[in-house]
């Protein structure tokens, strides 16, 4: 079936005093989006895919969806392609702005949100409030008012190859052996998986991927209270819009990557979604490698990030479909299930699509297999 690719943009009004873009007008937001669909034939209805950087316009799934006859839009957020200064809480208010856009432009009435990847914590996010604001302020304190945004609720939401959220994958990602921020390169080699040094070697025993996940997560706190620290020392200082930049190395650690027993599933071992784990780990596209005080806190904070699967996907009410790629080196086998058993809503689906990795890029072949899956389950619900 022919497709069009159609470009369009929308800007609206925003009352935040502090700007994470590079140029634009002051005091408003552009947001780009494509909307994919078939040559022929109208849809009320309409998926709408987004990212917290976006950039998936030309995924394998977007593009045969619409050969399938969906139409879809996806939606970049204003951070499109640079998480440095990533603020969740706006990412939020850029879809709401996109839904209610698209309702408009495009006539469409039914909304289902496609979470693809890091897109699938940001659709729970935004359901969550939409459906029930709450969310006065960011995590640092500063104003983002999606209680009174007037967000409107989207009408399912299905999960693709989706994780938990950035500040969950960043805590099971980030390198336990580095113990003070500021010599990163000194490294405890009791527990450096990538150091022949270490005494713990694959396949790893219950004692040590148990003392290695408490690490990650003390580190990901200890940096955390140190944000904090300079944030409080900026505002009494006089100057509350102050902000700092700084760098995270070692994001890329994880017992799945070097010891394919844990979370066994068809994924390849000694592999990740960037390529080899030891050099994604301090290489320049890993998390939250350069990253900002508000940023941090928003995102990658373990315990203070408001966007997390687990909570705001309880929160819902409308149906959901958790789909699990089995060779996914990127979302986990645990991510899907976590996911799935956290949902509130009473229609919940769960799907493995055996032997899929996280693009369809290495097995184009089951891309048909998750179309029909995805199909299959609108037309049950009549969307």
């Amino acid at each position: 079936m022919d497709i069009l690719r159609e470009p369009y943009g929308y800007s609206y009004k925003e009352e935040s005093r502090l700007k994470e873009v590079y140029g634009g007008a002051g005091g408003r937001v552009f947001v780009e989006c494509m909307r994919i669909r078939p040559a022929e034939g109208e849809s009320k209805s309409v998926i709408l895919f987004s990212h917290p950087i976006g950039g998936g316009s030309f995924l394998p799934l977007v593009t045969a969806l619409a050969r399938a006859g969906r139409h879809v839009i996806y939606c970049n957020t204003r951070y499109r392609g640079n998480d440095t200064a990533l603020i969740l809480e706006k990412c939020a208010l850029d879809l709401g702005a996109c839904i209610a856009d698209l309702k408009t432009r495009f006539g469409y009435e039914t909304v289902i949100l496609g979470g693809w990847s890091g897109g699938g914590s940001l659709s729970l996010f935004y359901q969550d409030q939409a459906e029930t604001p709450t969310i006065t302020a960011t995590p640092a304190g500063d104003e983002v008012n999606l209680a009174g945004a007037g967000l409107q609720p989207a009408d399912a939401v299905m999960l693709l190859a989706a994780h938990i959220g950035r500040s969950v994958t960043m805590t099971e990602w980030i390198d336990p052996s580095i113990t003070d921020e500021s010599r990163p390169f000194d490294r405890d080699p009791a527990l450096n998986i990538y150091d022949p040094a270490c005494p713990d070697q694959p396949p790893y025993s219950d004692e040590f991927v148990a003392k290695f996940r408490a690490a990650q997560i003390a580190r990901n706190r200890r940096i955390t209270a140190w944000v904090k620290d300079q944030l409080a020392e900026l505002k009494a200082a006089g100057d509350p819009d102050a902000e700092r930049c700084f760098v995270v190395q070692g994001t890329m650690s994880d017992v799945r990557w070097t010891d394919p027993t844990q979370e066994p599933s068809d994924r390849a071992p000694h592999t990740c979604y960037m390529g080899d784990p030891r050099i994604a780990n301090d290489g320049p596209i890993g998390l939250g490698r350069f990253t900002t005080l508000r940023s941090w806190l928003s995102q990658w904070s373990y315990d203070d990030s408001q966007a997390n699967g687990l909570v705001n996907g309880a929160r819902i009410s409308v149906p959901c479909l958790v789909i699990n790629n089995t060779a996914d080196l990127a979302c986990t086998p645990s991510h899907a299930r976590r996911l799935f058993e956290a949902l509130g809503p009473e229609d919940k689906t769960y799907v493995d699509i055996e032997g899929a990795d996280h693009y369809y890029i290495e097995r184009p072949d089951l891309l048909p297999t998750a179309v029909k899956t995805v199909t299959d389950w609108l037309e049950a619900r009549g969307f």
